[in-house]
């Protein structure tokens, strides 16, 4: 008898709640196998038994990862490669975002350490692994903030953005490269997670909502996405927008 395919396999860091987790449970009822990581332990152990539970027989591992020591991230990261083998999907998901209107310096700190120097760290991570095989899928959520700063969280805004031009970056690197790697930036809009803060919030999405639009980009190899989709004419208005309004 032939041998059936392998399962494609994916690793999605802050797996432990919002857009992460979604993608988690969508990825696996496709029947790819996971490699999930977050800071919060417990969570992420109870979202690899719920998915185990439900698909016997998968291949489901969870690993404890903090984006605020990019060292050891790295190495977190590696280490759940190697258990996993190659590796076809890599999404990072993981990120923080503080309104900051007093302009404290520990909610800035935060940001940067996690938005960009933790982000940094596990896309040089996946692109040096995808490089390795000439081949793979880099994912990284970015926002609709990147593209117009906020002044009552202008780090968060910056951060996006910088996670945006680092994937574009990237996304030249393998062409110039001819590897078939492709990295996407998904610019989500407000989703229904606990980062979505405020007052009179508009098209907020079910996060439900939100992961099957990235699963859908993902499987059409799109280099951008904006999720969900109405928000590119958002998109639209804030490229035209004033420097100052």
């Amino acid at each position: 008898m032939p041998t059936a395919p392998a399962a494609p396999t994916a690793i999605v860091i802050g797996a432990s709640s919002g857009i992460g987790e979604a993608l988690a449970r969508q990825l696996g009822a496709e029947g790819w196998a996971l490699g999930l990581a977050a800071r919060r332990g417990e969570r992420l152990a109870a979202l690899a038994g719920e998915l185990l539970s439900r698909h016997p027989g998968r291949t489901v591992i969870h690993r404890t990862i903090d984006l605020r020591d990019p060292d050891a991230a790295i190495a977190v990261f590696d280490a759940l490669v190697g258990e996993l083998g190659a590796v076809d999907l890599v999404v990072i998901s993981s990120g923080v975002g503080h309104e900051n209107p007093a302009l404290e310096w520990p909610p800035e700190a935060e940001t940067v350490a996690v938005n960009v120097a933790g982000f940094t760290a596990l896309a040089g991570a996946a692109m040096r692994h995808f490089e390795g095989r000439r081949t793979g899928h880099l994912v990284g959520l970015s926002s609709l903030a990147a593209l117009h700063g906020h002044g009552d969280a202008p780090a968060y805004g910056a951060s996006k953005a910088f996670v945006s031009r680092y994937l574009q970056a990237l996304r030249h690197r393998a062409a110039a490269r001819k590897h078939s790697i492709v990295v996407t930036d998904i610019q989500a809009g407000f989703v229904d997670t606990a980062m979505a803060k405020g007052e009179g919030l508009f098209w907020v999405a079910p996060v439900e909502t939100a992961a099957r639009q990235i699963v859908a980009a993902i499987r059409r190899k799109r280099s951008h996405a904006y999720v969900t989709r109405r928000w590119r004419l958002v998109a639209w208005l804030l490229r035209i927008l004033p420097d100052a309004w």
